[in-house]
Parts: C-alpha cells; structure tokens; sequence
C-alpha cells in the first residue's frame, strides 16, 4: 500500500489518502469476531455522556462535514449519541438518530427524531426509501459486524447523489470493535471502507482523506465518503480515490 500525506499542522484542507484498489471480496466471518459477542444492547446500556476524540478532533470533523453536507438537507446520524460532530453554524432540515442508547440520544440537541435500534442484529433501516440528503457513521464504523448489509440500506434509504461519510479515528473500544480493524492501520482501514461501499452496490467510487488537524499532537481523523447511485447507475470503478 502505498504511502499518503497527512496536511500540515496549519492546513485545513482535505488531503486525499492514496490507496490500492480493493480485491474481490476478501471478507470472511471470523474478519467480523470480537473479544466481547454479548449482545451490544447490554454493553451500551449504560449512557457514555462523553467525548471519545479530543476537541482539535471534533473540530475537523465539523469543518469536514461542513464542507460535504448541503445545508437544509435531512441527515441520518447512524451509530448516533449525545453528540452528532456536525457543525453548529449550519442549520439543516432535519437530522435523524439511530444508536442503541435511548438517554444518549435525548441528550443530543441537534436530532430532530430519535431511533433505538441495533444495526448488528438487524441491518435494516426503519426508513422510507431516497428520504435523506446525507448520512454519517462518526467514530463507530468499526463496530458493524454487518457493515455490507447495512451500507446497502443507507443507499437505499438516501436520495440518488447524496453523500454518505465514514469518519474514524484510532480509538475504539477494544472488546466490541471487530478483528479486521484492529489488524488494520489507518490506510488499510480507508481501504477496508472502501470495500464496504464497493461491496454494498449502492453507490459510487469511494474518496478518502485525511482531516487530522495537528498530527502527532491530537486524535488522528480520516474520512472515506460516496455519494448514492442514481437507480440506472451500474458504476465499474471499484478503490478510492
């Protein structure tokens, strides 16, 4: 795999990640094992009111977001708490909540509707299809043990061109994320993205960058993005860009 260039401390632009093209499925079951298999319900009932990247962290993720989602626009904040990352100067249409802690939930000001429902033990969506203009998993991608199926259902449920953005850094709670990301470094773990998006047929050639605001100083952010295929789309390209 082939290096990628992280901006300067001063930077605030988006670098893209340079990446090979994924292989034919590679993914087996054991890829999606954890040290903790209890139900997750059992592990998230407890409320975590807390941040889980440092605030330089936080503050690219909005600057990302900010730049990727059109403003008036109805989100879906999947794998959602009491905090969405999305940029409190931008007034949206709507955004809607789906994660496993009903308390975390109603403690997140800036979702309109509110839904508890485990993706691993069901990846389907509760939601009409083409109902959003945009969706977002936030430092929580590497818990789905399903993540094929679930990113084909966030095409579903997104409207033709609108964007989807997966955005991680390296922490993680070690019992519940799963083997392969934790074997993985930051730019396998792009391409690992990548090959969900690929993988779920539901949308267009994946771009991935880097957004950490002050490397070796603060939490790392990176972010892989697609946009939803158009009903008679069939795109070949497979990777990021």
């Amino acid at each position: 795999m082939r290096s990628f260039t992280r901006p300067s401390s001063s930077s605030r632009e988006r670098t893209p990640l340079s990446a090979e093209p994924p292989e034919d499925n590679p993914l087996l079951p054991e890829h999606f094992r954890r040290v903790d298999e209890s139900d997750d319900s059992l592990f998230y009932v407890q409320p975590r009111l807390v941040n889980h990247i440092d605030d330089a962290a936080i503050a690219a993720l909005g600057d990302f977001y900010r730049e990727t989602f059109p403003e008036g626009g109805h989100l879906l904040d999947l794998m959602s708490s009491w905090v969405s990352h999305l940029p409190s100067d931008v007034t949206y249409g709507g955004v809607t909540g789906l994660g496993l802690n009903q308390v975390e939930l109603k403690n997140n000001p800036v979702l309109s509707r509110r839904t508890v429902h485990n993706l691993n033990e069901n990846p389907t969506l509760p939601y009409d299809t083409d109902e959003f203009d945009g969706a977002i998993i936030s430092v929580s991608v590497q818990y789905l043990t399903r993540p094929v199926e679930v990113f084909a259902e966030v095409g579903r449920v997104l409207k033709p061109g609108a964007p989807f953005a997966i955005t991680f850094s390296n922490r993680m709670f070690p019992t519940k994320a799963v083997r392969i990301w934790q074997l993985f470094g930051d730019g396998q773990r792009a391409n690992l993205v990548a090959l969900y998006f690929e993988l779920s047929k539901a949308f267009e050639k994946a771009r991935a960058f880097d957004v950490s605001p002050n490397p070796g100083r603060s939490d790392p952010v990176y972010a892989v993005v697609a946009t939803a295929l158009h009903p008679a789309s069939d795109s070949e390209e497979t990777g990021i860009t």
